[in-house]
């Protein structure tokens, strides 16, 4: 389908410079992706510390999740560079095509890496720690694709890990609320990752991919907005204590129209609704941080 292919394949002899391939390998093209993590992660930022943050940790989590997330990806394009070249969506990524040797996007992905984890040395060494457990959920994830039923569940925890990293960046501790707010994310997280895999449900089954779509089933569906629901209705009531006011409420409810639209785009289970609906996602995030960072400025 037009604009759902995970990178577009170069012209019959063509050769793609290597700047070209290095940001087709790390998504440069397609900020969804780290969208996704970055809006949970400022929420995280602002109620640890009450409000702004200021610009050092702003920067630090910012930078740093567009950085994890790149290196995310080099991770599991070496991991899934196998399965990939019988998937539509992923068959001209730059390592399955040869394009790119693993050694070369590994390199990538390590260099990636460590500019992040100098980024988080700037803050305390309660985050550097809680960063290196991180990465290890990260690198984990793609292969619970080959034997857990529902590997969005630990996709989940590496994609929330953002969260406990900045209230240990901030506070030096992580409290009760930062685990319930990583909680709340895994089912945002779970949401639109099952709504990313209905698009390749069908190549997924013939190579014996493991994913949440699959093993829902007919209620792939009802468990995406189930799933989306529980997020909004656990965030509300971890953070309804805080008193951020009409702002979180009305934040809580575009986020939820939302969800009710992505109702409407995957009821039908076809691929283009079901990639519009992930790629789009990550404005229920933008909406309940923007929010939360309204109420804690007007408060």
């Amino acid at each position: 389908m037009p604009g759902m292919t995970d990178s577009t394949a170069p012209r019959v002899g063509a050769r793609r410079s290597r700047l070209a391939l290095y940001l087709d390998l790390i998504r440069f093209n397609r900020p969804a992706g780290w969208l996704v993590l970055l809006w949970p992660t400022l929420v995280a930022l602002w109620v640890a510390a009450g409000g702004f943050p200021g610009w050092h940790l702003l920067v630090v989590f910012v930078l740093g999740t567009i950085l994890t997330r790149s290196s995310g990806c080099t991770i599991n394009d070496i991991a899934d560079r196998d399965f990939d070249r019988h998937v539509k969506r992923t068959r001209n990524r730059p390592i399955t095509t040869g394009e790119l040797s693993v050694k070369e996007a590994a390199a990538v992905g390590v260099v990636l890496a460590l500019v992040a984890l100098a980024l988080v040395l700037t803050t305390r060494a309660e985050a550097v720690m809680w960063a290196a457990v991180g990465v290890v959920v990260a690198i984990f994830y793609p292969f619970t694709k080959r034997f857990f039923a529902m590997p969005q569940a630990v996709l989940g925890v590496a994609y929330s890990f953002g969260i406990v990293i900045a209230f240990a960046a901030v506070t030096g501790a992580v409290p009760w609320l930062a685990w319930g707010l990583l909680a709340a994310n895994m089912g945002m997280v779970l949401g639109y990752d099952t709504e990313y895999a209905m698009v390749d449900r069908d190549d997924d089954v013939k190579i014996g991919m493991k994913t949440s779509a699959i093993t829902l089933g007919r209620w792939d569906v009802a468990g995406v907005i189930g799933f989306y629901s529980a997020c909004l209705l656990l965030t509300a009531a971890l953070l309804a204590p805080l008193a951020l006011g009409w702002p979180f409420w009305l934040g809580l409810a575009v986020a939820a129209v939302q969800v009710l639209w992505h109702y409407t785009l995957i009821r039908a289970r076809e691929r283009p609704g079901c990639f519009t609906a992930f790629s789009q996602s990550h404005w229920i995030g933008a909406s309940l941080f923007a929010g939360v960072a309204l109420g804690f400025a007007l408060r």
